[in-house]
Formats: structure tokens, sequence, C-alpha cells
């Protein structure tokens, strides 16, 4: 169950703006700062690194200056709008926007970069406000895991209160950075270990138990079924076609949710935490929110059909198809991506925009029709999940949703914060892409699109999709929507890393016996050091990707 709320220097009912004339100003810095860097590393990297708790470290030091002009970074709510944009830029100006603006060119259609590139910025803004309009319902509620999500929030209060509190989190913070690091070169030498998975290990703490058991199962079955069984299981499509199974039934099961009316009210939730506060979005709020998100992918499908100039290599039958398949596709991603990244901090939305491409190559669709499908579909996880992660920061310090006029103002402002960094996102992407293309800097993701677009899809590839697809939904009906254990499952399969399975197995383990296996209690123990943990692999891997 949830602990004491926690206590800020702002008062509830009087959230701080993001409107701020220094609160906007200094997310402009940050955001233009994590756009860049988000630019930098996918290019080099190929992932993004996480900046919330770099943007935490940022707006605590700001607070710290000894002027009163920045005295009201104090509080922790200024912090956490702070830490929203920064995280909002970086994640949309490389996952969401450079991922897929770099698939035309690599097909050989640059022609279709700005409408993709627009395409792409719809599709992000849609995702973003559909979390908006759907955490803390039954969908998504806030008392859900969102593990990254409660690692910045400890950093934030660890930051204000200091105390017990903050050295248990330092000391976290100092296992991950040592864990990380592979112990700053040691365990390279002795064990051939480069570095220990640090965050997969917090993150068994925090999230759903049988989600993550799943999970790390899935990692280990990954990486060790070439060896044990002599199946190449990415090969054979099994990671895919159980995430296409797992990812529609799902959608089914939030469109049950949605729909369905019970006689208990809408104070459910996903665990005994989801059931200790009322939610703060009612089913109403939720069916609204899913069919007007619904909607606006449909609209925005469309649009980018024919600003893409779709209709003139496609059927008016086929081109329908297309615009219903992107916009379905689209919610069954932010679906799968914010299931996971809610459950167990990890978020396959790379790998989720390939099965949707892998399925509309099976459909048939050309290949400048599948270019802009797998960039609209990228575009928008990412930024759904990231957003889960900011309101949760902000939910917990907010004192878990027990205001709901406050909790609901502070989700205002941080909406209004996301939607800085986004644009500024935006930005920063047109008007530097075209250098990154033309130096050969694609994210190493958007080859791997361009190669199956060129490539194709062959019948029995399409036959084993759909026999895997069985078993995913099985196993994700199995769960239910509380467990999740297709998706997370899936989401295992879909990551090569056995050494982040047996982390996360370990976790839970020690978690068992530590925390008695419940839920994430905010101020304990088990919690603050999980976030301690998770804070320092994110501030390793921020610094180690910049100096590569």
């Amino acid at each position: 169950m949830p602990g004491k709320p926690p206590q800020s220097t702002t008062a509830e009912g009087e959230h701080p703006s993001a409107r701020e004339p220094l609160t906007l100003f200094l997310a402009l810095i940050v955001s233009l700062v994590g756009a860049i860097i988000g630019l930098q590393i996918i290019t080099s990297l190929g992932v993004t690194p996480n900046t919330s708790i770099v943007a935490v470290i940022i707006a605590i030091l700001v607070s710290r200056v000894p002027l009163r002009l920045f005295r009201g970074f104090r509080s922790v709510h200024r912090q956490n709008l702070i830490q929203t944009t920064m995280s909002s830029a970086t994640f949309g100006a490389a996952n969401s926007l450079l991922v897929p603006i770099g698939v035309p060119i690599l097909v050989g259609r640059p022609e279709l970069v700005v409408p993709m590139l627009l395409g792409a910025t719809a599709g992000m803004l849609i995702d973003v406000a559909m979390l908006y309009w759907l955490f803390d319902s039954r969908l998504f509620p806030g008392a859900s895991p969102w593990p990254i999500g409660i690692a910045s929030a400890e950093a934030i209060l660890a930051g204000d209160r200091g105390g017990r509190r903050g050295r248990l989190l330092g000391v976290g913070a100092v296992a991950g950075v040592l864990g990380t690091s592979g112990l700053f070169g040691g365990l390279r030498a002795a064990l051939g270990v480069a570095a220990l998975p640090m965050a997969a290990f917090g993150i068994a703490f925090l999230g759903n138990v049988w989600a993550l058991a799943m999970f790390g199962v899935g990692l280990l079955v990954r990486g060790y079924a070439p060896g044990a069984w002599g199946i190449d299981l990415e090969a054979q499509l099994v990671p895919h076609g159980m995430m296409i199974g797992a990812g529609i039934m799902a959608l089914g099961q939030a469109v049950f949710i949605a729909l369905r009316r019970r006689a208990e009210g809408d104070n459910g939730g996903s665990d005994r935490a989801a059931r200790s506060v009322q939610l703060t979005r009612n089913r109403e709020g939720a069916r609204a929110g899913l069919l007007r998100g619904a909607g606006l992918y449909l609209l925005a499908s469309a649009l980018l059909a024919v600003g893409g100039g779709l209709w003139a290599e496609m059927g008016a039958p086929q081109l329908l198809g297309w615009v219903v398949f992107a916009a379905v596709a689209c919610v069954a991603a932010e679906f799968i991506v914010g299931l996971a990244a809610m459950q167990a901090g990890w978020f396959p939305a790379f790998a989720t925009a390939l099965v949707f491409l892998l399925l509309g190559l099976f459909l048939g669709f050309p290949p400048a029709a599948a270019a802009l499908m797998v960039g609209f579909v990228a575009s928008g996880g990412p930024a759904f999940a990231d957003a889960g992660y900011d309101f949760k920061t902000g939910w917990y310090l907010r004192g878990f949703g027990r205001d709901a006029e406050f909790e609901l103002a502070g989700r205002r402002q941080q909406l209004f914060a996301a939607l800085v960094g986004l644009l500024t996102a935006l930005a920063v992407v047109a008007l530097f892409h075209r250098s990154y293309f033309e130096a050969d800097l694609f994210p190493p993701v958007v080859r791997v699109y361009a190669a199956a677009i060129e490539a194709g899809i062959d019948p029995q590839a399409g036959a084993r999709l759909l026999a895997w697809a069985v078993l995913g939904a099985l196993l994700q009906l199995l769960g239910g929507p509380s467990r999740q254990l297709g998706i997370l499952f899936a989401t295992g399969l879909l990551i090569f890393n056995p050494l982040a399975g047996w982390a996360v197995l370990l976790g839970l383990l020690v978690r068992v016996v530590w925390a008695r296996g419940g839920t994430a209690v905010e101020g304990a123990p088990s919690t603050v050091f999980a976030g301690g943990l998770i804070a320092g692999d994110a501030l390793w891997s921020f610094g180690a990707s910049l100096f590569r």
C-alpha cells in the first residue's frame, strides 16, 4: 500500500505553472540540450539515454543556487516539470522523429521525408495526448509500477529531504554506477563481463512480480535458445509472432475494460496499490480518450497517405486498408509499449514497429506505404512510454492522486511541459536532420527497417507469424490485463540480453526476501534503494555514451 504522501514546499491546490517565465526558460534550455544529446547518441549507439535523472540533477543544482531568483526550484513540482521537459525532448527527437524520417531516405524515397516528418510529429503528439487522457484510469493506473518514474521521483525526494532516504538512494546509485561500469573495468578482466544490468536488478523491486518473472524468462529463453536447442528464435520470427498475438489480445482487453460497466465503480486497479486510492480518470473518461485517440490516428494516417502520394501507388480498397491498418497499428503499438513500460520499465518500441512492418509486408503493402507506415508506428510508442514515466513521477510526488484536483492540475502542467520538449525536438530535428543523413549517420534500427522493406516477406514467414501469434494471444489471455504475461514474455524474447534476465530473476528473489514480494511503497527502503540502482545505471550510461 502507498505510504505517507510526500510533502513539498508548494502547497496543494497551488501547483506551479510550467508557463512561469523562469521555469519556461530553463525548460527550453534543458529540452534543447536533451534533443541534441538524443540525436547524437541514437545515431552513434542506436539507443536513447534516459535523461530524466540528468534533468532531475540539473533542477536540483539550480535550486541550490544562492539567489532569490532560483529559490522557487526547491519545489519538487517545478523539478518534475523540468525533468518532464528534458526527457520528452530526448525521446521525441531521437525515437519519435529522427528514426521515422530516416526510413524513406534509405528505401530511396527522399521526397517522402517532409510528409513523414509531419506524420511522425502527429503520431508523437497524439501518443502523448492519449496517455494524458488514459493515465490513472483502469487501463494505465498511476499506482502501477512505472519503475523509471519511481526512480526519478525518489531522486527528487532524496534531493529535497536528504537524511536517511538520501543516504539509501546514494548507496543504491553508487552500486548502480559500479555495476553498470563493470566495477570500472574490473569485471571485464576477471569474468569477461563488460557491465552488470543494474537497472534490470532495480526494476525487479518495483514492477509486477508475475510480469517481471515472465520478462526475465523471456530474456533467458532468447539468450540461450540457440545454444541449448539450436534454434534462432529471431530468424524463426517467434518473438514477433508472439508480440502480434499478445498485442492484439492486450488491445482487446483494454477495449473491454474501457467499454464494460461494472457495479463496483471505477476505483479498481491492477493490484493492491491501485485499489488503495481513487483513480482520477473514470471509465467514461478513459473510453472517450481511447475513442478520441483512435479517431485522431485515423485522421492522421489518412492525411499521411494523401501527403505521401499513396493514392498513386495503391487502389482505393488497398489505400483504405492501409489507413485503417496504420491507425490500428499505432494504437496497438502504444498499448504494447505502454504496458511493457508500465510493468517492467523496458519498452521494445523499435521491435514493436518492426513487428507491424512485417505484418504490413505480409498484407502486401508496397515499399513506400510500408516505409510511411513503420515510421508512423515508430513515432508514437516511445512518447507514450516516456510520458507514462513522467506522469508517474508527478503522481508519486503529488501524493498518489489522493487530492484529485491537485493531481489533475499538476498533470496538466506536465502535459504543457512535455509539449515544450516535443516541439523543441521537432525544431532541432527539422534543422539538423539533413546534416546527420548527409554524413550517413542513421540510427541503426532505420537500416533494419529499410532492409526488411527491401527483402519483403514470404508466405511461409507470414504463416509462422500467425502460428506464434496464437500462442502469444493465449498467454496474454491466461495472465489477464493485470499481469500482462504475453506482452512481457514477448518483450523478453525481442531483447538479446540474457544477463538482464538473470538480474531480473535475482532481483525478484531478493525482493521476496526483503520486501516479501509486495508492491513498491513510497519511502520504503527497498523502493528507495531500487530507485538509486536505476538512477546510478542511467547516470553512468548517459555519461559513458557522451564520450564514446
